[in-house]
């Protein structure tokens, strides 16, 4: 695994030094719903405060499509961000321009100023050379502790760093890149992959890139349909990408026993909630219904498994979590990686709603390592390059 050179080996005092993070937290009419991103940058913000630094901040929120949109501005974030740090927090109107440069003008040592969203302009997602260079110009020292954003070549985590050096990794990203890189490079064993969602077709090339690395790959969500046709099981209503039944047969036969389907599934003629739903083995779904969770017995053999193994991997739900009764199996697995922590084993939650799950659960902190990168998780995982890394200084 390429390990990028960390601020920590940078002369940061006197110096500017723009850190992109990732503070693209969820919102509810303008109030922050999940502060987790924000908590995890600070210790890289913390960090070069102390040490004298003048610090400007960059982030995006949203999906603004290089446009204004006063719903995302990052005016809430700001103010969240000043409360855990415990000062004003000052920010810009723009994330370039005559103000942005008056504003960087008076920056002094262990000053932070946050930029307005970067995806208000449509250059940072293209990678637009020009804008790339302005935020360049900013900083003496570029630092990318912004690990959700890093699967993506936008200007701001991609273009920047070829410009700026030095080009260094923050806290955030080193941690994600080390407890990722070591589930895959040197795992402790049983080394069990949990895996969950929607559709197969999102996580066909995770379960290639798991296979050779893992002990068991145990299969939930919607996903786990496919493979029920897959088998020739009646399925009944649920959610089945027919093209992807000879690929989950064709994975069926060469994992072998290291794959692990449900027992059965938690059914209903409708998602709605509070409705009645029913148990049944996978081998008797009826007509009219579909699956909507896993079942309690495969709940109690993924627990089984989960508190035995050295090494857990999450990414997906096992159900429809949003929607109770359909959240058990979800919230079951997170407990199970809670017991398994305590008991020493390495547990990694994959970011997405896994990570949201967790949250949610209350169980955050009783896991060794909860991404904050759904997209760059899974990516980096299958193996992929990650451009925001890449592009970061070599150690």
């Amino acid at each position: 695994m390429r390990v990028p050179r960390s601020v920590r080996d940078a002369d940061v005092a006197g110096k500017t030094v723009l850190v992109r993070a990732d503070l693209n937290v969820p919102l509810d009419d303008g109030r922050i719903t999940d502060d987790t991103r924000i908590r995890a940058s600070l210790p890289t913000i913390r960090f070069l405060l102390e040490r004298g630094a003048a610090v400007i901040l960059a982030s995006h929120l949203g999906r603004p499509k290089g446009k204004v949109n006063d719903a995302l501005r990052l005016k809430p974030v700001a103010d969240r961000l000043g409360q855990l740090l415990g000062r004003n927090v000052r920010m810009t109107g723009d994330a370039l321009g005559p103000g942005v440069q008056v504003a960087i003008g008076k920056l002094r040592p262990g000053d932070l100023l946050l930029l307005e969203n970067l995806r208000f302009h449509a250059e940072e997602e293209a990678n637009d050379p020009g804008f790339a260079k302005a935020l360049a110009d900013m900083a003496d020292i570029y630092v990318n502790d912004a690990f959700g954003s890093a699967h993506r070549a936008h200007a701001s985590t991609e273009g920047v760093a070829h410009l700026v050096k030095p080009a260094v990794s923050g806290f955030l990203m080193e941690k994600e890149l080390r407890y990722l890189g070591e589930a895959l490079g040197d795992p402790k064993r049983p080394f069990v992959a949990v895996l969950g969602g929607a559709k197969v077709s999102g996580k066909i090339d995770l379960i290639e890139a798991l296979l050779p690395k893992v002990d068991e790959i145990l299969i939930g969500g919607a996903m786990a349909c496919t493979f029920f046709r897959a088998m020739g099981l009646s399925v009944g209503r649920s959610l089945v990408e027919e093209d992807r039944v000879d690929m989950a047969r064709q994975l069926l036969e060469r994992a072998g026993k290291k794959l692990v389907l449900p027992r059965g599934g938690v059914i209903a003629s409708e998602l709605k909630e509070g409705i009645t739903s029913l148990t049944v083995l996978r081998d008797r779904i009826p007509h009219g219904f579909a699956v909507y969770d896993v079942d309690p017995s495969t709940v109690r053999e993924f627990t089984d498994r989960i508190v035995r193994a050295g090494t857990v991997l999450w990414n997906g739900p096992m159900g429809v979590f949003e929607t109770p009764p359909f959240d058990a199996g979800t919230r079951a697995v997170a407990l199970a990686l809670a017991e398994a922590t305590a008991a020493g084993a390495i547990t990694i939650v994959g970011g997405g709603d896994s990570a949201a799950a967790v949250v949610q659960a209350g169980l955050a902190d009783q896991m060794t390592h909860v991404s904050t990168g759904g997209g760059a998780a899974l990516e980096f995982l299958e193996g992929k390059v990650l451009p925001g890394v890449a592009a970061l200084d070599d150690v």
